[in-house]
């Protein structure tokens, strides 16, 4: 991974959250906290054994023929601006749009994510930290992730899941095709979902530790978080909070309403 790669990867991950969800759900600057190099598109992907669908999602035929995948991001591209506004385009990158947010959404979970298959542009920004003996996470990072953040926290969840039940196969197609043949994407964007909402909350300073180039979390607890969990520390408990709500409002939309098993574990503290 070159050096422009790292300067953007963290900033735009929760950028790829909110297409992530939010796509899915319309249609069915240096010095970081952790480097993220390059991986493969797929990240060792569950054998292709038939799993039985846990959230099946009612659909309906489309009243006019979908696109083909390879030919969806014109379709794709103009809805989301029709839902979400001009805004948007300085976030999106017009390319393999649906086949990106699938995998993204699949490596959430993960310790890595490829930076090849985010669906957003970079956007301006530096890690900021404090040092006054402990180096810590300056709140001043914050404000970075804030016009991602409001965009997520303006989509209609209703809205927002007709969409995505009319354009479900597109979903299925892109998920299936990236190595889960007998895979159900739907169940995926839950398990994700729940995984985010695990996240844990820290309201204090988070120490950072600079063993070489790159920060890394001080608390190993947190370190050794998936990225979309690190993510969701690493963005402040305020924009946090409103990623949470939206995605429990989300989830209850394509699931009748269920609720999300959220485990109450304490606070990771910063020694």
């Amino acid at each position: 991974m070159n050096d422009e790669q790292r300067k953007w990867i963290y900033w735009a991950i929760p950028i790829a959250i909110v297409i992530a969800a939010a796509a899915a759900l319309y249609y069915g600057r240096t010095r970081q906290a952790e480097p993220q190099p390059q991986v493969a598109e797929t990240s060792e992907p569950t054998p292709a054994v038939e799993q039985p669908v846990q959230h099946p999602l009612e659909t309906e035929a489309p009243a006019e023929p979908l696109p083909s995948l390879s030919e969806s991001d014109p379709l794709v591209q103009q809805s989301l601006l029709d839902s979400f506004g001009r805004s948007l385009e300085q976030f999106l990158i017009p390319k393999d749009i649906v086949r990106n947010t699938v995998a993204t959404i699949d490596n959430l979970p993960r310790k890595k994510l490829p930076v090849q298959r985010l669906p957003v542009q970079p956007t301006p920004g530096e890690l900021v930290v404090n040092n006054d003996g402990d180096v810590t996470l300056s709140a001043a990072n914050y404000a970075r992730y804030e016009p991602a953040v409001k965009l997520l926290q303006s989509v209609d969840a209703a809205q927002a899941a007709q969409l995505y039940r009319r354009f479900y196969p597109l979903f299925q197609q892109a998920y299936a095709d990236l190595g889960y043949p007998d895979g159900y994407f739907n169940d995926r964007l839950v398990e994700v979902i729940d995984h985010l909402l695990a996240a844990p909350e820290i309201e204090g300073p988070i120490r950072l530790t600079q063993p070489s180039v790159f920060y890394e979390f001080a608390d190993p607890s947190l370190e050794e978080r998936s990225a979309g969990q690190k993510l969701l520390v690493r963005i402040g408990p305020k924009n946090a909070a409103i990623v949470k709500a939206k995605l429990r409002e989300l989830r209850a939309a394509i699931t009748a309403g269920e609720q999300p098993f959220e485990p109450q574990t304490p606070e990771n503290e910063q020694d």
